[in-house]
């Protein structure tokens, strides 16, 4: 079971920050430990389910998924379905990607992220109310629908600082 939930932590967070994969979540190292950690943990054999409760934590390698909870759904043997609900955070050294609820959808290899989305890599910032990603061809849309952006995906990009080391050129004088 943990090693399904790890499919999730590694699934959402794929090509999650629409900046030329800005967030590196794609480049993860999958064959790491993963850890789990949680308040509790609820199996539900019937309904073929697996919920970890209470500031959920996964970790594999640089990556970290943190929600309130973590539930995996599970069809003749497989997941099917991961959902992570409530603080969504996916982490990795070169940014994050944060929502209110994060959906995996395994076999079409689909993650949806809605909520207050906010994806950022060191000072640049992109927010809106759902990104998708396919997994599979490495797309993401994410859009907005009212709120306080009205409606917009917003972004704030910070251009890298100059080399303060050069000296402005003075161009060569010309003699009439």
């Amino acid at each position: 079971m943990i090693r399904k939930l790890a499919l999730l932590a590694l699934a959402v967070a794929s090509p999650a920050l629409a900046q030329e994969s800005a967030l590196d979540f794609g480049k993860q190292n999958t064959n790491v430990p993963i850890q789990v950690s949680a308040d509790s943990f609820l199996a539900d054999v019937n309904a073929k389910t697996g919920t970890y409760v209470g500031n959920v934590i996964v970790t594999q390698g640089d990556f970290k998924l943190r929600a309130d909870k973590v539930k995996v759904i599970v069809v003749a043997s497989k997941p099917q379905k991961i959902q992570a609900t409530g603080n969504v955070v996916m982490a990795t050294n070169s940014g994050n990607a944060q929502g209110d609820n994060g959906v995996y959808d395994v076999p079409p290899r689909t993650v949806t992220l809605t909520g207050h989305v906010v994806l950022t890599k060191e000072k640049n910032v992109m927010r809106g109310t759902a990104l998708t990603v396919n997994l599979a061809t490495g797309a993401a849309k994410l859009t907005a629908q009212g709120g306080p952006g009205g409606g917009r995906v917003q972004g704030l990009f910070t251009p890298p600082p100059q080399n303060n080391d050069q000296t402005p050129q003075t161009p060569p004088k010309t003699t009439p």
